[in-house]
């Protein structure tokens, strides 16, 4: 028996097409089309507004491979973990991050990593594969689900930080955020998403040429080649150098700032000439840095560093007008915190 296709996978186009090359009227596949994506439905059955024969046709010839929340365990902070469900068994995981003002979906790409940090745990799964873009969007749908049971408010924020490199699976990515920001999607505004990279030039410059409207975050952590090679090996193949010069082309073809997501470690990158690299590397472009709390992944190779440091780090780039902000950790009592993210729930 053929394998039914995943009708998410076509275009509005493809289902129009298909609906005319069955006999019936091209406008079935937008109705089609909307409750798959802005009602984000998983059954034909519950497709309403179409006649009992055409749902059973869709249903001898495609399935809806929609995520499942096999798992949710809530932080004492209020995060959210869901451990995600493929409809091939592999899982995934998301979180929902609240604050006062705001409720942030935090989306994984792939099942595990491509790239090889040491510090985080997600790496040290082998990537078995990239996630669909339906997948990335049943995310921000479930996520979008529970901020509004939950606090009461619609989803606000996304970040692609969750398992996985996402430039490593760039055209799914770049699919979703579309199906995420279009009015017959979700609608939300593509200011509000941020995508969060190791950094990987060739495709940090083609997003520009993209005309990517999405904020970019860059995980620094040492602008230090050296340095930044232990921590991150796959520095070796994208070097600071073309890295930096990928961030010049970004921000000249979208003028939009870059958020450098750095985390110090005692004994690694806590010395003056790191902090004076870092500096340096700043002014290429405009940007800020988050400097993020270290969420230990329990073998004690890497320690968050002292107060002092993380304090010289804060007064060096302020001294040089460099936007500083420290990010404390969320969730992390149910490893639902930066870097912890490892199908442990």
């Amino acid at each position: 028996m053929d394998k039914k296709k995943d009708i998410r996978a076509l275009s509005k186009d493809q289902l129009r097409d298909f609906f005319v090359e069955n006999g019936d009227k091209a406008f079935r596949g937008n109705q089609v089309y909307e409750w798959l994506w802005s009602k984000s439905l998983h059954t034909f059955d519950a497709m309403t507004n179409i006649s009992k024969e055409t749902r059973e046709m869709l249903e001898a010839n495609f399935v809806i491979n929609h995520i499942k929340v096999d798992s949710m365990q809530k932080s004492k902070d209020g995060t959210i973990k869901n451990g995600i469900k493929l409809h091939d068994g592999l899982i995934v995981e998301s979180v929902l991050i609240p604050t006062e003002k705001r409720t942030t979906a935090c989306v994984s790409s792939q099942v595990g990593c491509s790239l090889d940090c040491k510090f985080c745990a997600t790496a040290r799964l082998k990537r078995m594969r990239n996630l669909n873009p339906d997948e990335i969007y049943d995310q921000v749908v479930v996520i979008d689900q529970q901020s509004r049971l939950y606090y009461n408010k619609k989803l606000t924020n996304i970040v692609f930080m969750g398992m996985g490199e996402p430039l490593m699976n760039y055209k799914n990515m770049m699919k979703s955020i579309e199906m995420i920001t279009s009015p017959e999607g979700l609608g939300m505004s593509s200011k509000r998403i941020t995508v969060s990279t190791s950094g990987v030039p060739k495709m940090i410059k083609m997003m520009a040429d993209e005309d990517a409207k999405f904020n970019l975050a860059v995980s620094l952590h040492s602008a230090i080649d050296e340095v930044r090679t232990t921590i991150m090996p796959f520095n070796t193949t994208f070097p600071l150098k073309d890295l930096k010069e990928s961030l010049e082309y970004w921000y000249e073809k979208t003028g939009r700032e870059i958020t450098y997501e750095y985390i110090v470690w005692d004994g690694i990158n806590d010395k003056k000439e790191d902090i004076k690299a870092l500096v340096a590397f700043c002014k290429a472009v405009p940007c800020k840095v988050n400097l993020i709390e270290y969420n230990p992944i329990d073998d004690g190779e890497f320690q968050q560093a002292s107060s002092s440091a993380i304090n010289n780090y804060i007064s060096n780039l302020e001294m040089n007008d460099i936007t500083v902000n420290v990010r404390r950790s969320r969730g992390k009592d149910i490893d639902a915190a930066c870097g912890q993210l490892a199908n442990k729930s």
